[in-house]
């Protein structure tokens, strides 16, 4: 579904050019559950925003469902994110004059979706996040917990093939944590594609396939190690 061959973005910094990420090669099939771990500065968030359509390399190839992003225009990039791809973002990054309901309904209106298929896209999704008795409420009267559920819901209910999280579990408490990573499951149970971005190695360890930055490089793939020791036997 994705696939990454020797990937290089570089920021000027000061006077100093920092290698966010110095020839990162990667290949993510359909249905896979990948956490990318790795600590602050280790270009995972920037991997992050190039596989989200949200960046682009200055070197190396990204395809994702075989289609070459470099040779895509912004309008064509806008239209990957918003049919192919759901994010689920560490601070939410609800609107706060909006609703649960509004909130997860806003991409559903960029797409113009009707608005009948918008109601029962938006109640079916704020549904299997347990949220169906909060769809009034705006951000400030849910708790953290409610609202990545709420921010889960907008990324599911355009019915992405992609869904990207990055530090998912980041701003809650254990109990919080626990029920999004149980509704990431749910959703890898369901066929999605997830890739998870944390510096959480407790975390990482839930995904199928832990992939480790240090900076800028690719230091371990736990699939890579597996398929090692199956060429070994």
């Amino acid at each position: 579904m994705i696939m990454l061959k020797n990937i290089r973005k570089t920021y000027l910094v000061g006077n100093e050019e920092v290698h966010a990420l110095d020839g990162v090669s990667l290949a993510i099939e359909e249905h896979e559950f990948v956490a990318v771990i790795g600590s602050s500065g280790s270009g995972k968030s920037t991997l992050m925003n190039i596989i989200g359509c949200l960046d682009t390399a200055d070197e190396g190839e990204y395809l994702i469902e075989g289609q070459n992003v470099n040779e895509l225009s912004e309008k064509q990039l806008g239209k990957m994110r918003s049919k192919k791809i759901g994010f689920i973002f560490q601070q939410f990054n609800l609107i706060a004059k909006l609703d649960a309901y509004e909130n997860v309904e806003l991409p559903l209106i960029y797409q113009g979706v009707s608005a009948k298929q918008r109601r029962e896209r938006v109640l079916q999704a704020l549904e299997q996040v347990g949220l169906s008795g909060r769809i009034h409420h705006r951000p400030s009267q849910l708790s953290g917990g409610q609202q990545q559920r709420v921010a889960v819901a907008r990324a599911l209910v355009t019915n992405p093939t992609l869904i990207l999280a990055d530090e998912p579990t980041g701003n809650l408490d254990s109990k919080s944590s626990r029920d999004i990573m149980e509704l990431l499951h749910q959703l890898h149970g369901q066929g999605n594609t997830i890739v998870l971005i944390t510096h959480d190695n407790e975390i990482a360890a839930e995904a199928s396939r832990q992939v480790k930055l240090w900076d800028g490089k690719i230091i371990m793939d736990t699939k890579s190690k597996e398929e090692k020791e199956e060429a070994v036997q």
